[in-house]
């Protein structure tokens, strides 16, 4: 049996081994694929002083052109081990390979990109005035660092998130400390390989695995040495690291769970729509935060959209990462899985018609032992039932009919999250008038998870706190200090 690859943590420029390991599973078989040191409370906190201690050295005095060239040097060194990125990703999610290939690495790469060019080019606001008693007046605004930037990243996108974190942070000026998820341990430590070739000075960024509570996501959240904190996950958990930073007034920055709805009016391009709404409810195995769990449909054509999802759904091929035909891998564990067929059975409790879907697929090999789960159609549902108001984060979608334009707007906005929402319309007057009374972060019209990455992406309610992209990520990463000059 061939010796399992050790995972460790990057720390102060140095690679540390830890005597507590815990396994790297992989969801297609449930095979254990490598070992994951576990950063304690003192290695943590190692970390912590070493990204504090870096803030006073070199990566301090490096001016915005200089940043912006390490940036672009960790963004060719993600281009030259792409492979090695994508067999990251696809062994810790069971992505599909071709979706790891087209989205995940490329946006790590571009994620990088990104900042650097906006730094290079960001220039500092600046104003002329008059006093009181008549002298000019110039103000200034510097952008200073943070600090040490705690970073706690999710398991459904992994590089995707790290780096999108990442990226604006180092942009800044700032240390980071980052703790990838358990469950996707794999791409964070092949990302602290290319950070440390591409000559990014000893405890600038530092790596620590573990869990959340009681291990080195509650270590890196509770730390008084950390001066901001930003976390994309699940509401429960953003809760709990807010009460931790509230001990020291951290900054904060959440991207947190959805409930997010698609509407379709009977005057959308009816394929175009069917299209999207598979692509919104069932893309990565549907765990991913924007994807549309709530479908409305004008009641005029919801039979025949209801019957062309169905088929559509029936169609999807789930299986291997590597296949050339699959649609969709299985869900990221075992735990996650019995959380989705919980609300499968609860579904059912509920009344829910399952038009599609609803259990488990049997393949009669090793995936049998992975964490697959059937996509999903369901109906019938009140909008109080649980099924249709709490996140599932699965391959799941429940589809009702609407009547009119306000009902549809009440409906979507009845929600405590506040993420993202879809319409699908050719009345373009109807899709901004609708689009400006939902109270969600971001509205896609007649497309799903298109998006210029300096717009501002967040949500409200449980859907989180704050906005990330372009200057928006800069402005959180950064502290405004304003000189005012008596001329």
């Amino acid at each position: 049996m061939a010796k399992l690859p050790i995972l460790r943590c990057f720390v102060d420029g140095q690679w540390v081994s830890t005597r507590k390991r815990f396994p790297d599973i992989n969801p297609v078989n449930g095979e254990t694929v490598a070992q994951v040191c576990e950063a304690d409370s003192a290695l943590v906190e190692r970390a912590v002083q070493a990204a504090r201690a870096a803030r006073q050295g070199q990566w301090a005095s490096l001016s915005a052109n200089e940043r912006a060239a390490v940036l672009h040097r960790i963004a060719d060194g993600i281009e030259q081990r792409f492979d090695d990125f994508v067999a990251a990703e696809v062994l810790d999610t069971g992505r599909p390979t071709q979706l790891a290939r087209t989205l995940d690495v490329p946006r790590g790469i571009a994620n990088f990109r990104t900042f650097a060019n906006l730094i290079a080019t960001a220039g500092s606001e600046m104003y002329e005035s008059t006093s009181a008693d008549g002298a000019r007046v110039i103000n200034y605004v510097n952008r200073k660092p943070l600090g040490t930037v705690a970073v706690i990243a999710p398991w459904n996108l992994p590089l995707l998130l790290l780096t999108w974190k990442v990226a604006p942070a180092l942009a800044m000026g700032n240390c980071v400390v980052a703790k990838p998820s358990e469950e996707t341990p794999s791409s964070a430590t092949l990302l602290a390989a290319v950070i440390q070739r591409a000559g990014v000075p000893h405890g600038v960024f530092n790596l620590v695995h573990g869990h959340g509570p009681g291990s080195a996501g509650e270590f890196l959240s509770t730390s008084p040495d950390i001066d901001a904190i930003t976390f994309t996950g699940e509401s429960r958990t953003g809760t709990n690291i807010m009460k931790a930073a509230a001990e020291g007034v951290k900054n904060v920055s959440f991207e947190l769970g959805g409930k997010n709805a698609a509407v379709v009016f009977a005057d959308a391009d009816f394929d175009a729509a069917v299209d999207g709404v598979m692509r919104s409810s069932f893309s990565n195995s549907g765990q991913v935060c924007l994807c549309s769990e709530r479908v409305y449909v004008e009641r005029p054509i919801y039979a025949r959209f209801m019957a062309a999802l169905q088929r559509r759904c029936e169609q999807l091929v789930v299986g291997y990462p590597n296949d050339p035909d699959v649609d969709m891998g299985p869900l990221i564990s075992q735990a996650h899985r019995e959380k989705v067929l919980s609300y499968y059975a609860l579904a059912r409790e509920e009344g829910a018609t399952v038009i599609c879907g609803g259990g488990v697929p049997l393949f009669g090999d090793e995936r049998d032992q992975g964490a697959y789960v059937q996509p999903t159609i369901l109906a019938g549902l009140p909008d109080t039932a649980r099924c249709v108001r709490e996140e599932i984060f699965g391959p799941v979608c429940h589809v009702a009919p609407f009547d009119t334009e306000e009902e549809v707007i009440a409906r979507v906005n009845d929600s405590p999250y506040g993420l993202a929402a879809c319409i699908w319309s050719t009345q373009l007057s109807r899709a901004h008038r609708v689009a400006g009374r939902l109270e969600t972060g971001i509205v896609w019209v007649n497309t799903w998870f298109t998006r210029d990455l300096r717009t501002p992406f967040g949500g409200t309610g449980l859907s989180g706190i704050g906005r990330e992209g372009g200057r928006h990520s800069l402005d959180f990463y950064s502290e405004l200090s304003t000189v005012c000059i008596r001329l």
